[in-house]
């Protein structure tokens, strides 16, 4: 049995990333300077495996998925592997199954550390100043 405060939480969680969702919607972030910037890229003027995320998710909201990809494609390829364990997470919590239940694709070191690496991949490559790699950049 899930308890009440477990329960009330989860539904906060959800009423937060709906209103989250709804803000990137409506909002642009190329044209309101309410959204963070990237810091890493600020300081450093590299861009990180994040910058463009938040174009990236505007425009997807919007359909455009060229856009989208444009803006940062590991976003874009990731998404479904991080919705599915988001919402295997949420279900794991709220039937209190344990972490092994999870599938092994969320759970297996050996996985984890590819992603990582890809993750790597995608931050060094997006940096390299020449075609085919600045096309990994935010346009």
């Amino acid at each position: 049995m899930v308890s009440t405060l477990r329960l009330f939480i989860y539904w906060i969680m959800a009423a937060i990333l709906v209103a989250v969702i709804f803000l990137y919607y409506e909002f642009n972030p190329v044209e309101h300077a309410f959204f963070p910037p990237c810091l890493f890229y600020k300081y450093t003027g590299l861009h990180c495996p994040g910058c463009g995320a938040q174009r990236a998710l505007h425009q997807l909201l919007h359909g455009n998925f060229r856009e989208a990809f444009r803006f940062n494609a590991l976003l874009l390829l990731m998404i479904p592997y991080l919705s599915l364990g988001f919402v295997l997470s949420i279900r794991t919590h709220l039937l209190g199954l344990g972490f092994e239940t999870l599938p092994q694709a969320y759970r297996n070191p050996k996985v984890i550390a590819g992603l990582l690496t890809l993750v790597c991949l995608f931050w060094i490559l997006r940096n390299i100043p020449m075609a085919p790699f600045n096309w990994l950049a935010p346009q």
